[in-house]
C-alpha cells in the first residue's frame, strides 16, 4: 500500500488513516464525516466548528463539541443571534470551547446574519454548491483529497457576499467534506458511500 491509502483499524475495517488515531475519530469517521446534513442550525454548527477549527487539530474541536454546543445554545441560529454583549465576555471565559476572540465574534455575527435569512436558505445556498460526483475521481490516497476546490472557492465567496465570516476556500472544503457535499473517504474505506 502506498503512504496514505486506507488502513486497517483493530476491528480489521479499512479506513481513511487520519481516522485512526484516537477512538473519538474512528467514531467520527464511521457516523458522521462525509455524511449529508441538512438544516440551518445543523450547517450552522458545522461552519462555526470548522471555523473554530482554523490553525488547530480538529480532534481539538471534537472533544470540546459537547462545550461549544452548550456555550452557543445548541447552535441554533436564533438563540446565538440573540447573544448579548455578556454572553460575549462568557464565551470568552469558557474554557469549555476554543477561547478566540475573532472566532467568537463571528460565529455571532454569523448567527445574527443567519437570523435575517429565509427558513432553508442556508441548507440551499451551501448545497447549491455541491459538485457532480460523477465529475470526480475517488481519492485512493490522501495526496489525492484537495484542500481547496473552484467549487469551495465559491462557496467561500457566496457566503462573503452575504456577510458570513471566517468562510474562507479552505473552511468552506472541510465543511462540504463534513457535511457530505463531497465524498473524501478513500476508495478503499469501508465507511465510502460509492
Amino acid at each position: 500500500m502506498s503512504a496514505g491509502a486506507a488502513v486497517a483499524g483493530t476491528d480489521g475495517a479499512l479506513r481513511c488513516p487520519w481516522a485512526l488515531s484516537t477512538a473519538e475519530y474512528v467514531t467520527y469517521h464511521d457516523q458522521e464525516w462525509g455524511r449529508p446534513v441538512h438544516g440551518d442550525d445543523a450547517l450552522y454548527e458545522r461552519l462555526s466548528l470548522e471555523a473554530f477549527q482554523s490553525g488547530l487539530s480538529w480532534i481539538t474541536i471534537l472533544r470540546r463539541r459537547p462545550g461549544f454546543r452548550a456555550a452557543f445554545a445548541g447552535f441554533e441560529i436564533a438563540s446565538v443571534a440573540a447573544f448579548t454583549d455578556d454572553d460575549r465576555e462568557r464565551l470568552l471565559a469558557d474554557p469549555g470551547i476554543i477561547r478566540n476572540r475573532a472566532k467568537i465574534d463571528a460565529t455571532l455575527a454569523n448567527a445574527r446574519v443567519l437570523a435575517e435569512w429565509s427558513p432553508g436558505e442556508l441548507d440551499e445556498l451551501i448545497w447549491s454548491h455541491a459538485p457532480d460526483p460523477a465529475g470526480r475521481p475517488v481519492p485512493r490516497t490522501l495526496a489525492d483529497v484537495p484542500a481547496v476546490t473552484p467549487e469551495s472557492t465559491a462557496l467561500s465567496k457566496a457566503l462573503k457576499k452575504r456577510g458570513l465570516r471566517f468562510v474562507g476556500p479552505t473552511t468552506a472544503y472541510a465543511l462540504m467534506q463534513a457535511c457530505g457535499l463531497v465524498d473524501d473517504h478513500l476508495a478503499d474505506c469501508a465507511a465510502r458511500r460509492t
